[in-house]
């Protein structure tokens, strides 16, 4: 079963995104922040990983930098409400940006096409 680290600080919506991924067979392990999410990055080993950028304590961005250091490899989503950061040179280490929407189809889907080409 491939494993997705969801790095959210939003709670409610990081269960949603942990119960959508989970329906769709995955095992979900969660962060509400970058350092926490580079713990459980380095502990859990997943097989992708999603972040939102404005995190308190490491921000995406910082998080996203941190895990390239170690792991080129390693698919990441950046799931943001703020399309504008897309122009950031930053956010070209992460595979995808995503802007977030109430509709997950697209999330999912990346989510899979991402995992499968690994």
């Amino acid at each position: 079963m491939k494993k997705i680290l969801v790095v959210e600080d939003d709670m409610p919506i990081r269960n949603l995104y942990k119960e959508e991924l989970i329906d769709e067979g995955y095992d979900v392990v969660t962060a509400p922040d970058g350092v926490v999410g580079y713990e459980l990055f380095r502990k859990e080993k997943p097989d992708l990983i999603t972040i939102d950028i404005k995190m308190p304590n490491m921000n995406g961005l910082e998080l996203l930098d941190k895990i390239r250091k170690e792991d080129k490899c390693i698919p990441i989503i950046i799931y943001s409400a703020y399309g504008e950061f897309t122009q950031n040179f930053s956010t070209w280490a992460a595979d995808e940006y995503l802007v977030k929407s109430s509709d997950l189809t697209e999330f999912k889907n990346r989510v899979r096409e991402l995992l499968d080409r690994k």
